[in-house]
């Protein structure tokens, strides 16, 4: 789930599988500019005009003081003739100097506007030409009022009383403690991160490990990632210990898995590790090779609930047990490795393709691992939290203040309408086209291998053309209904001696042909329905029918609406109270 003013972002807040909490910065806090709030904003021509390919971003952090000093290193690149360069980057922050190709500008030509940050160049760079930027800023960054939803630093003590930081910028943005291009279209090529903190604490960041050096009171860690997702670049701080093993992959390859835990807790995060060995072999099964097996899987115990940082996943749901027997909240995160770091969605609109097709994910792995009656059981469980007043993905571009606003139910439909909307695509195209197209979203290709591939970024027309080329047709009223309009369908049954009529009826200027599945005295058949409506001889005129009996298509259920509006009644009453 990400700074999110009127277009893209991304993956999407997905720290809790059940009904979202608060996600995103309210832009009219008064603890926070209203630019730098809003992530994703539209880019301007200086924006779209640069590519950073390598940034080294050095970090000194003070628990004891709650505050950074940093310098970021970036070498820029010019799409088209760049007069100027712009980052984003919290105006909380006092910047101490900015230097072009190694000289120092004066005052005068720089200006962080309320968080955008413009940098006039002493010469202007041409297209395909090079220029390297440094800023050095420093400050306390912003505290989060409720990581990981409303984003910041998180200064916590761990249970012992020693120092434990975390970061959690989704729903706002990277300029929160970094200057940076907040948009998930623009990664930096390569990140060369340096934190130094108090020894002996110790920080798990993205990538790959390269090196520790300890001076005195303080450590450096010095990590190494490619094309991280802005958001999902992290600081994890804290007294830990490891657990680690090399998995060997079904690609080929090996790659290490390491959970970075609190002194006490070996013998779960132990437990967690054999777990992401099962989430591992079902991923790469069903969709792809691990996207980032040349760094490593990474999970760290963290002060706040969780969130998908790209290589080193932040957890804390304090190794609770299922009964269904995985944690719930660490297999959806590390679905964020495919659904978000890998393939990263264009616009906010586009966020279900994070959330929703993260959240199908699970009963995927439940059915893989258990069977079907687990992934019917949480079929169902999902279907009862879908709201439908709002699209899915709306054809115009939405704020993030939508994901918050309850009564809408958008944050909650991205996860579980869309986990459906995947369920019902699945059952219309079948196994092999409804995978092959997963498969061709998140890689860019059909048949991905280690190193053969590179990050995605892609919206539902995208998603929307990869299915109608492995469908074989084109499925405008299948996407049209289901993610462009709120309400679902209806289907209309009725009888008149032994014809059955069925008819669909949806708000879409569509003609809805999704077919569906029909029980006649025990024997099951599919009908057609080309033309939304089709009309089923039956046997006899009392023959027991039973209409989608295997819950394959989303559509409008009266049973569930009329619980809805009674649990709903039942909270105003309590609140009442």
């Amino acid at each position: 789930m990400r700074k999110l003013r009127a277009i893209v972002l991304m993956t999407g807040l997905s720290a809790l599988m059940v009904a979202p909490a608060g996600a995103f910065t309210d832009p009219t806090n008064s603890d926070i500019a209203p630019y730098t709030a809003l992530s994703g904003a539209p880019m301007d021509a200086i924006k779209q005009a640069m590519e950073t390919t390598h940034l080294g971003l050095s970090l000194r952090v003070d628990p004891k003081s709650k505050s950074i000093a940093g310098i970021a290193r970036y070498t820029v690149q010019a799409l088209s003739e760049l007069n100027a360069v712009e980052f984003d980057l919290d105006p909380r922050f006092k910047i101490t100097s900015i230097s072009i190709d190694g000289v120092e500008l004066g005052l005068s030509e720089w200006r962080n506007d309320g968080g955008k940050l413009i940098i006039d160049l002493p010469n202007a760079v041409g297209e395909a030409g090079y220029v390297d930027v440094q800023i050095s800023y420093g400050g306390q960054p912003r505290i989060a009022p409720n990581a990981p939803w409303d984003g910041g630093f998180v200064w916590a003590k761990t249970p012992a009383g020693q120092d434990w930081v975390a970061t959690a910028v989704q729903g706002t943005g990277c300029d929160l403690f970094w200057p940076c291009l907040d948009h998930p279209t623009k990664r930096v090529g390569m990140l060369d991160l340096s934190v130094t903190v108090p020894a002996p604490l110790v920080v798990a960041a993205n990538g790959r490990l390269s090196g520790v050096e300890h001076n005195g009171e303080w450590s450096t860690y010095r990590w190494q990632a490619k094309y991280p997702n802005d958001y999902g670049v992290s600081l994890q701080i804290g007294p830990y210990e490891t657990v680690s093993t090399d998995y060997k992959s079904r690609h080929g390859n090996s790659y290490p898995i390491t959970f970075w835990h609190l002194p006490g807790h070996h013998d779960q995060a132990t437990r967690l590790v054999g777990e992401m060995e099962d989430y591992l072999d079902f991923f790469e099964s069903k969709i792809g090779p691990y996207p980032f097996g040349n760094e490593k899987v990474g999970v760290v115990e963290t002060p706040h609930k969780g969130m998908e940082h790209q290589t080193i996943n932040a957890y804390g749901n304090k190794f609770v047990l299922s009964a269904e027997g995985y944690d719930e909240l660490m297999q959806h995160e590390f679905s964020h490795e495919y659904f978000a770091n890998q393939l990263t969605g264009k616009r906010v609109a586009d966020l279900w393709l994070h959330e929703g097709l993260g959240t199908y994910m699970q009963p995927l792995y439940l059915d893989w691992k258990d069977g079907r009656m687990a992934y019917n059981a949480k079929m169902s469980d999902l279907r009862k939290r879908i709201v439908s007043k709002v699209p899915v993905a709306p054809a115009v571009e939405v704020q993030s203040t939508l994901y918050d606003d309850r009564e809408k139910g958008w944050g909650g439909d991205i996860y579980y309408k869309g986990a459906w909307i995947a369920h019902t695509l699945r059952y219309l195209v079948g196994d092999e086209a409804f995978f092959r197209s997963l498969t061709r979203l998140v890689y860019g290709r059909a048949t991905p291998k280690p190193g053969n591939f590179g990050h995605q970024v892609a919206s539902t027309d995208d998603f929307q053309r990869i299915v109608e080329e492995e469908y074989g047709s084109e499925l405008d009223w299948f996407f049209n209904t289901y993610l462009r309009e709120a309400e679902l369908p209806k289907l209309s049954v009725t009888r008149s001696g032994s014809r059955l009529s069925l008819v669909w009826d949806t708000v879409s200027e569509d003609t809805f042909a999704m077919p569906v599945e029909i029980r006649i005295e025990g024997d099951v058949q599919t009908v057609a329905m080309p033309e939304g409506h089709a009309t089923v001889t039956l046997p006899f005129v009392d023959a027991h029918v039973t209409v989608d009996p295997y819950s394959k298509v989303l559509r409008e259920n009266e049973a569930i609406a009329a619980w809805r509006s009674q649990e709903a009644a039942d909270r105003q009453k309590k609140q009442a109270k």
